[in-house]
C-alpha cells in the first residue's frame, strides 16, 4: 500500500497569523512529506508493505516505525487543527472536568506537559478502555496507540513545529495550538467507542 499525502481540510494561510503559512509549507509541505516518502521506500518489500498505517505504528520497529509514526502523527495533528473556533461539545467538557477537575486545569496541565517535554517528541491527551482521559508525554516518534490508548488530541513539540513563527517561544505555540483546536473533532473522538 502507498502512503500518500493527508490533504489540509483548510487553505495553507488559513491559520495565520497563529500559525504561518510559511511553517505549514514546511511543517506539512516537506517535513511530512519527507516521512511519507522514507515510509514508503522503507516497506517496499517487506511485511509492512500492504499494512494499514495504524498497524504499521503498532508493529514496526526503529526506521519504519519512527517515519510510520511521524507520517500518522503529522496527519493526525494536522486534522487537529481549524481556522474556525470551535466550541468543546457539553459531553467531553464534562469528561474533562471528571478527569482534571476543570477544562482550565486540563489547559493548564497540557501545557506544563508541553513546555516541560525535553528536546523532541509529542504530548497527547488520550482515553483509556475505561474511557478515563489522562495526558502523556512521548518523545521523537511516540504514539500512544503503541501503549492500547486512544489518541484524542496532541501537540508537536519538535522545534519544526514552531520555530519559524515563535522561535524559542514553545509556549506562545502551544497556546496557539490550543486556540486553533477543534474541540468538536476531540469531543467526537472522545465519544467513539
Amino acid at each position: 500500500m502507498k502512503h500518500e499525502m493527508p490533504q489540509l481540510k483548510y487553505a495553507k494561510n488559513a491559520l495565520e497569523p497563529k500559525m504561518s503559512q510559511e511553517t505549514l509549507e514546511y511543517h506539512y509541505g516537506k517535513h511530512l512529506q519527507a516521512y511519507v516518502d522514507n515510509l514508503n521506500r522503507l516497506t517496499e518489500n517487506t511485511e509492512f508493505e500492504t499494512m494499514p498505517l495504524e498497524d504499521i505504528v503498532r508493529k514496526a520497529e526503529g526506521p519504519v516505525f519512527n517515519n510510520a509514526a511521524q507520517t500518522w502523527n503529522h496527519t493526525f495533528f494536522f486534522n487537529q487543527l481549524t481556522p474556525e473556533h470551535s466550541e468543546m461539545p457539553e459531553s467531553f467538557k464534562d469528561a474533562l472536568c471528571r478527569d482534571f477537575g476543570s477544562v482550565e486545569i486540563f489547559k493548564e496541565k497540557f501545557t506544563k506537559a508541553a513546555a516541560a517535554l525535553f528536546g523532541s517528541g509529542w504530548v497527547w491527551l488520550v482515553k483509556d478502555k475505561d474511557n478515563k482521559l489522562d495526558i502523556i508525554s512521548e518523545p521523537n516518534a511516540g504514539n500512544p496507540m503503541r501503549k492500547g490508548l486512544t489518541p484524542i488530541m496532541t501537540i508537536d513539540v519538535w522545534e519544526h513545529a514552531y520555530y519559524i513563527d515563535y522561535r524559542n517561544k514553545r509556549a506562545d505555540f502551544i497556546n496557539a495550538v490550543l486556540e486553533l483546536t477543534d474541540w468538536n473533532r476531540a469531543g467526537e473522538l472522545y465519544a467513539a467507542r
